[in-house]
């Protein structure tokens, strides 16, 4: 899981008279539906909380997963070879269909990029500034797979924010030719910038304002370079996250090698943003005033830049694990529900705790993922088939889901919808059910309804602008069009309270996140994710029974075009 930083601020819940948004059939694309407006917290009145048992096994499938046993997890490691073996022994204990050839593994093919010489990055020109220091002022990669890329003598072009965006009628690429040109631009979107909620979606962050979107937009214009703009606040993280950690890059094999990538990716600093701008006698402060407006074009720079890398490459082979139960009416359509397996492996570097158990992040995901499994395969038979999909190097890039979603078990417009399972709620009864993504899609619509049947509430996360929504592996089937569903137990603690709630998950991110600390607790209380399990549960076998829904996105949602056309075949 990607650092989520959504404990602070003032929480909202779903208005009490949110409309239920017609479910569509296919083959016809689903009607635009208006995502629902907030109401405050207290309009919700809580009552007793219910079905706070859902599998009596759930502890004990975490425990396991997250033992020294299985070290960690990682992927291509012996770590791996326990999980997929468990994970297929309790596939195969419940009752699961395999896949075509009698197993439970979909392989995974990746490979490794481990740069072990970065240049400086120097420039030419007039004005040309002194050389970028790497990891200092500047950090950039290749994702393509090879030993050697490099842009040398790249013209260097400011593009904004980088987006073309035809459904708010925005395209930072208007008119200009990136061929061979390395582009400059900012991180997060104009929403963000203004704070104005009519530009498109004020301060949560969209599609476009991901990093990830940016080099894969560039590379699609063609560019040989991309550099984004690092601000703390735009990024939702400091300098630190983007250049302080390891350099090496994982990604899926495919045919081209990755060649229609940017020959070069990376940031650049603020300071040195600043820098690249005062060579035509501007700042990033004025920069940004020109890309916000609606004549914006293209702005080149007047400088040339070359940077290079050495890289060792390593190609290997994962596994996502993938179990089915076969509907009675539409095997051929399926709801999903998805966690990650794997975390961080070993750190050889400390003497005396070596495993990052990975936990919380995401043992209690794939813990829940058989006990859902489990559960379904004691009720009667759905009428549209489950698939319960385990999968890969979410740690490394959201891999394994990028694979699945690439080579999808069910088409992806047989595939009516998706849950994601990723860290659960270990504090306990909460009055709230946190959305991720909030205002997304129709499948907020169904949570809505079984979290009230629980006296409960639904509620927006508190920092939209970090973009967590595209953070988690549901974001590979959702940006193909398949609505996913990306909730948790929240912060509103039925026992102790919402300030309580905030702190422990403060407390855990400062503790124990992404280090060798996320370990299994006894002292846990899960009668919360219990209760969370009941609402994923119910959302899913909704959808499975009645065979006429075809939930869709909101409109004005960025994957909401993908979904259309998916159907519409």
């Amino acid at each position: 899981m990607k650092p989520q930083f959504w404990f602070s601020g003032t929480w909202l819940a779903l208005s009490a008279c949110l409309s239920l948004a017609a479910c569509q059939k296919q083959p016809e694309p689903a009607a635009t539906t208006a995502a629902p407006a907030a109401a405050t917290a207290e309009q919700v009145a809580p009552a007793a909380l219910p079905d706070t048992e859902f599998n009596p096994k759930l502890a004990e499938y975490i425990k396991t997963l997250s033992s020294d046993e299985f070290q960690g997890r990682m992927p291509a490691t012996k770590g791996e070879e326990l999980t997929l073996a468990y994970l297929s022994e309790q596939f195969k204990r419940i009752g699961l269909k395999p896949l075509s050839d009698g197993s439970y593994i979909q392989p995974v093919q990746l490979v490794q990029i481990d740069p072990k010489e970065v240049s400086e990055m120097t420039f030419s020109g007039d004005k040309a500034p002194a050389p970028f220091k790497y990891r200092d002022q500047m950090f950039t990669w290749t994702t393509r797979v090879t030993e050697f890329s490099e842009i040398k003598d790249s013209e260097l072009v400011f593009v904004g924010y980088g987006i073309v965006a035809p459904e708010y009628d925005w395209n930072d690429y208007e008119g200009l030719d990136v061929k061979g040109k390395t582009v400059v631009m900012f991180v997060n979107d104009p929403g963000f910038a203004t704070q104005d909620p009519k530009l498109f979606t004020g301060n949560a962050m969209t599609y476009y304002g991901r990093w990830t979107y940016k080099f894969e937009e560039a590379a699609r214009q063609g560019a040989a370079g991309a550099l984004i703009v690092h601000e703390t606040d735009a990024a939702s993280y400091g300098w630190h996250v983007v250049a302080g950690g390891s350099a090496t890059k994982f990604d899926l094999i495919n045919p081209n090698k990755n060649a229609d990538r940017a020959a070069i990716e990376g940031w650049v600093t603020t300071e040195s943003a600043n820098t690249l701008f005062g060579v035509i006698g501007e700042n990033i402060e004025s920069m940004r005033k020109k890309a916000l407006s609606k004549d914006f074009a293209p702005i080149p720079l007047g400088i040339k830049a070359s940077v290079s890398v050495k890289s060792n490459v390593r190609e290997l082979t994962s596994g996502n694990v993938v179990g089915i139960i076969e509907g009675s009416e539409k095997p051929d359509e399926a709801i999903l529900y998805m966690a990650h397996w794997d975390h961080l492996g070993l750190d050889f570097a400390n003497p005396n705790n070596k495993v990052f158990n990975g936990a919380q992040d995401n043992a209690s995901g794939t813990g829940a993922l058989i006990a859902m499994a489990e559960y379904f395969a004691t009720q009667p038979k759905p009428k549209r088939s489950i698939a319960f999909v385990a999968v890969t190097a979410e740690e490394r890039g959201l891999l394994g889901s990028a694979w699945y979603a690439n080579h999808p078990i069910f088409p992806l417009n047989k595939t009516v919808a998706g849950i994601n399972m990723d860290v659960i709620n270990v504090y306990g009864p909460m009055k709230d059910m946190t959305v991720v993504g909030y205002g997304n899609s129709e499948l907020e619509v169904i949570l809505k309804k079984y979290t009230e049947q629980q006296g409960r509430y639904v509620a927006p996360e508190t920092n939209p602008s970090a973009g967590s929504y595209y953070r988690s592996d549901h974001f590979n089937l959702a940006k193909k069009g398949v609505p996913m569903l990306y909730a948790k137990g929240g912060v509103d603690s039925v026992d102790h309270g919402k300030e309580w709630g905030i702190a422990q998950h403060a407390e855990f991110t400062k503790c124990c996140y992404h280090k060798v600390e996320d370990e299994f607790k006894d002292s846990w209380d899960l009668r919360g994710a219990q209760q969370d399990m009941f609402l994923y549960y119910r959302v899913g076998r909704e959808l499975a029974d009645d065979t006429s829904a075809w939930p869709n996105w909101f409109e004005g949602k960025e994957f909401k075009a993908a979904r259309d056309a998916s159907l519409a075949k």
